[in-house]
């Protein structure tokens, strides 16, 4: 490819609304064009990055067994009726009419169209095991797009589906698409963990996340250093502690604190540390009845240790706590008579179920609101002062330090971008359709399945995050627009450049590098400048003073200085150092 003939459009500047590095480049460098809110055109330099990406997961998919196919991106909404998310999913679904007013959806994920293939076809076990792939586009209709492609309304995905005759079956097609996975990140040259996680409203009962590393990244991973135990922080969990509760070694006392209505602030007027509070979290469940209107109210305090934050995932998984909502004023003036910032479980006005986070539960002589304002209760202890909790659960995000689950040590924590995200449904969707082959006996059986995406046009945004210094993007090789630019320097007036130029650029595209040659005729400044923005990995640079003492120049986009290689070596040397 010569420049000339290829679309470049760089932009020294980034508009305004680019809040994030990878936007930012992508938009400087002509990958993206934004048509709308959350919506891209991928430019002709950024759709060599896509094709790269697809190319990629289609062999790996391919290696794994899986078989390419495509759904549609509007989906008839009675296929999304049978599973119950036409109603239970937000607006991030986007609903629509034809023009016979018939109900259809944009889709964000294709299970309910990929089942719905699978009990018209899948008729028999000899059929099993089966995994079909798409790379299409989908639509999820963010409340607030951002962040360039890392969060967009449209955006491109890769997601697979697999059939299997029973769980067995489905756990080894599962291990097989996390090991295409792992190849497939093997080979984009990113830094990334594999993480434990929590299936969300894809549901399912084994979940991981494929995050790239980035100081950027929106989701906390936990890890253990000394082994491999990994989870996002919606999973994320640390040993339960080991020491006792010790005995009550202070009264209880009604204690002013004017004006502090935060765990911190109390801990630091009374000069305790903030692990001697007890955060109160107020929450409610509702019972409906068959039209949807409220019966009753449950209200719950939870309480968590005054350093810890509230994990609402584990939360929402306790025994009652599914549709757990946060309680309004009037409910908590109810049930305790005060604000927050004073709230706790001594003195409440009405009843309410008390759940006590695992290490709440162990402390002795803790502080928590007095349920009047400005005042707080000191030296509280449970049994003597309070009733016993009514639940002990984990219910708090891990902190840096904490101990690992496995025993291996203490757990540390890093940012990541997801990317991608595995899931064993079971017969959550095969149940819900009546998906169902059969089996050697002539019987009916629902299919266990799976489900794996790869968000594709995040992919290059996240690959940024991780990649870029303050000249712009750094390119993997294996995901780079191009491998190689080749820059002459004043080939328009110089016959030998030119020659040199071109005799190069005939030999690596020949040898099936993947190169571009610069033939704009720009200053070496602007040229070197638009490259290193676009990122591209390696760089050669021919000049008439170099030609004359026989060398050429190399530069790699992450080294300081360039290297001179001799004219005629220098194809060799460029194989050598793709091939590492």
């Amino acid at each position: 490819m010569k420049a000339s003939q290829f679309f470049i459009s760089t932009l020294k500047e980034a508009p305004a609304d680019a809040e994030v590095i990878s936007h930012q480049l992508m938009l400087r460098a002509g990958l993206i064009k934004k048509q709308g809110s959350g919506m891209y055109t991928y430019m002709p330099m950024g759709l060599r990055v896509l094709r790269k990406v697809e190319t990629i997961l289609r062999e790996e998919m391919e290696r794994a067994g899986a078989i390419e196919c495509r759904m549609p991106v509007v989906q008839d909404a009675a296929l999304w009726r049978e599973t119950g998310r036409f109603d239970k999913m937000g607006p991030e679904l986007l609903r629509i009419k034809d023009r016979h007013g018939h109900d259809f959806v944009i889709q964000p994920t294709s299970e309910e169209a990929v089942t719905d293939i699978g009990r018209q076809e899948f008729k028999s076990y000899r059929q099993l095991p089966c995994t079909l792939y798409q790379i299409q586009t989908k639509f999820r209709d963010e409340r607030r797009p951002r962040f360039g492609l890392m969060r967009a309304r449209e955006f491109i995905m890769k997601d697979a589906y697999s059939f299997d005759r029973d769980a067995a079956g489905a756990s080894r097609s599962y291990q097989a698409m996390r090991q295409a996975y792992r190849a497939a990140f093997d080979r984009f040259g990113l830094h990334y963990r594999v993480v434990a996680a929590d299936s969300g409203a894809i549901g399912g009962d084994l979940s991981e996340e494929f995050h790239v590393i980035a100081s950027t990244g929106e989701d906390a991973l936990v890890y253990s250093a000394t082994s491999d135990y990994a989870a996002n922080m919606e999973k994320a969990e640390s040993a339960p502690p080991t020491a006792t509760r010790p005995a009550p070694a202070q009264e209880m006392a009604l204690t002013p604190t004017p004006g502090k209505a935060t765990c911190a602030d109390v801990a630091e007027f009374l000069g305790l540390p903030l692990q001697r509070t007890l955060k109160s979290l107020v929450l409610a469940t509702d019972e409906k009845d068959d039209e949807g209107e409220v019966k009753s109210t449950r209200i719950w305090l939870l309480l968590l240790r005054g350093d810890h934050d509230m994990n609402e995932v584990k939360v929402g998984k306790l025994p009652g706590l599914a549709d757990f909502r946060f309680a309004s004023e009037e409910e908590i003036m109810a049930h305790f008579g005060a604000e927050p910032g004073y709230l706790g479980p001594v003195g409440m006005k009405k009843p309410v179920t008390v759940v006590a986070d695992r290490e709440a539960a162990v402390l002795a002589d803790w502080v928590c609101g007095a349920n009047k304002a400005g005042y707080h209760m000191t030296g509280v202890n449970w049994g003597r002062d309070v009733p016993e909790p009514d639940m002990v659960a984990d219910i708090r995000n891990v902190v840096a330090g904490d101990p690992a689950p496995d025993g291996s040590g203490p757990l540390a924590i890093e940012r990541g971008i997801e990317i991608g995200h595995i899931f064993y449904l079971g017969t959550k969707y095969s149940a819900a359709m009546n998906g169902c082959y059969l089996d050697e006996n002539g019987q009916p059986q629902l299919f266990e399945m799976g489900c794996y995406g790869i968000g594709v046009s995040r992919l290059p945004a996240a690959a940024i995050e991780q990649n870029h210094d303050a000249r712009g993007i750094i390119w993997p090789d294996a995901i780079a627009p191009f491998t190689l630019v080749i820059c002459p320097v004043g080939m328009e007036r110089s016959d030998a450049v030119q020659g040199a130029a071109l005799a190069l650029y005939d030999e690596l595209r020949a040898a099936g590098i993947d190169l571009i040659l610069d033939d704009r005729g720009l200053r070496p400044g602007v040229m070197f400048a638009d490259w290193e923005l676009i990122g591209v990995p390696h760089r050669i640079t021919i000049g008439e003073r170099g030609l004359a003492g026989g060398v050429l120049e190399y530069q790699g986009r992450r080294d300081a200085e360039a290297t001179r290689v001799p004219t005629g070596e220098m194809p060799a040397f460029i194989k050598a150092r793709l091939r590492a």
